[in-house]
C-alpha cells in the first residue's frame, strides 16, 4: 500500500519490510529502482513533472526524512516509520556480503567511492564491491557499460537528486543490475568523509540538527522544512 505525501506516493513499510521488499526485487530480473525521498525531494517533484513520474514509477519508495513522517501524520495518513536510505543500504550490504551479491558504487567526488569500498570491505567480510566510479562523468554510456562489465547485482547511485533517480530510470536497464538505489551522500558517509550523527540523534529524528551544527551552510536547506510541514497542513485543510 502506498500513501501520498504532497504528490509523492510512499510505500507504507517498516525497515524490515523495506528490506524484505528490496530482497524480493533482487531475486527478479531488473532493473528495479529504489527511491529514498526526503522533504526536499518531495518539494522538487512538485515542480518537476518528469521527476514526479520517475518517482511514481519506482519499485520501492521509502520515507528517508523525518519531515516526511511528520507531514504524513499531519495529512492524517501516517506512515509506519522512517526508513533512512543509508540504513537500508547497510542492511543490503550485509545481505550481499553473506550471499555473494555484487555491489557497485557510483557517485561522489573522485576517490570517495574507492575509499568507501575499502571501508565497506573491511566492515563486511566477504563483501564483493565489483567496481566504483565517481559522479563527475560527462557521458552516461561508458558508466553503464562499466557497471554491466563488472557484473553488478546492486548499484548505489549517489549523484544527488534529481539526477540519480533520473539516471537510474534512463540507464538502469543498460547496466544489467537488478537493484539500483538513489542514496544521495551515502558514499561520503561510508568513506568517512562525512560523519553521521550519533545514534541518539538518529533515534530522536534529529540528524538534521546535528548536520546543521556541523555544517551551518545548510541553514537555507533546513529552513524549507517548516514550509514543507505548512504545506501538509494546508493540504489537510483543503481536504475537509
Amino acid at each position: 500500500m502506498r500513501i501520498d505525501v504532497l504528490g509523492v506516493a510512499f510505500d507504507n513499510v517498516t525497515m524490515d519490510e523495506a528490506v524484505d521488499r528490496a530482497l524480493e526485487l533482487l531475486e527478479q530480473d531488473g532493473p528495479h529502482l529504489v527511491a529514498t525521498p526526503n522533504p526536499e525531494i518531495v518539494q522538487r517533484a512538485a515542480k518537476d513533472p518528469e521527476y514526479a513520474r520517475v518517482l511514481a514509477g519506482a519499485d520501492l519508495v521509502v520515507p528517508d526524512g523525518v519531515g516526511v513522517i511528520h507531514a504524513a501524520k499531519i495529512l492524517g495518513t501516517p506512515l509506519k516509520e522512517r526508513v533512512p536510505g543509508i540504513d537500508l543500504a547497510a542492511r543490503l550490504i550485509a545481505h550481499a556480503a553473506g550471499t555473494g551479491r555484487r555491489l557497485f558504487l557510483l557517485g561522489a567526488a573522485p576517490g570517495v567511492a574507492e575509499q568507501a569500498a575499502v571501508n565497506l570491505r573491511a566492515a563486511y567480510p566477504g563483501l564483493v564491491v565489483c567496481g566504483t566510479h565517481d559522479g563527475y562523468f560527462q557521458e552516461d554510456g561508458p558508466v553503464a557499460d562499466a557497471i554491466r562489465a563488472a557484473g553488478a547485482d546492486i548499484v548505489f547511485v549517489c549523484l544527488g537528486f534529481p539526477k540519480q533517480e533520473k539516471w537510474i530510470a534512463a540507464h538502469g536497464g543498460e547496466t544489467g543490475a537488478r537493484l539500483l538505489i538513489g542514496l544521495g551522500g551515502a558514499l561520503d558517509v561510508f568513506s568517512g568523509k562525512v560523519e553521521r550523527a550519533p545514534e541518539r540523534f538518529q533515534k530522536l529524528g534529529l540528524e538534521w540538527l546535528y548536520r546543521l551544527v556541523k555544517e551551518p551552510s545548510r541553514i537555507g536547506r533546513m529552513a524549507k522544512l517548516p514550509l514543507f510541514l505548512l504545506s501538509a497542513a494546508g493540504a489537510r485543510i483543503r481536504r475537509r
